[in-house]
């Protein structure tokens, strides 16, 4: 399986699906099933059980997984979701947006 190109705490753009175009933060990154979970895409209603005494059950919203090829590293000064390179600086490597260079 090929590696995730999104880490964690990345703002992402979901380019296909459902909640095409919604904006996000990654909350958690699965490199085994190549799925990402974002921040307020793909909400799912889940009917929880109370499980102690005293908790209350009832209906959640969670966010539920998408593949990570749906997500596109998001370009603030782009304004779109973009591609990532890898530059070398001060010996440290960082990613910069493929189209105008400046760091994401």
């Amino acid at each position: 399986m090929n590696k995730v190109h999104v880490r964690r705490d990345d703002t992402v753009i979901v380019l296909s699906g459902d909640d095409k175009g919604a904006k996000g933060k990654v909350v958690a990154v699965s490199p085994d099933e190549h799925k990402v979970i974002v921040e307020k895409v793909n909400v799912q209603t889940k009917h929880m059980k109370p499980r102690k005494q005293g908790q209350a059950g009832g209906i959640i919203k969670v966010e539920g997984a998408i593949y990570a090829d749906k997500v596109a590293l998001y370009c603030a000064s782009c304004g779109k979701g973009v591609r990532s390179k890898v530059k070398i600086e001060d010996g440290k490597k960082i990613r910069v947006c493929a189209k105008c260079g400046k760091k994401i």
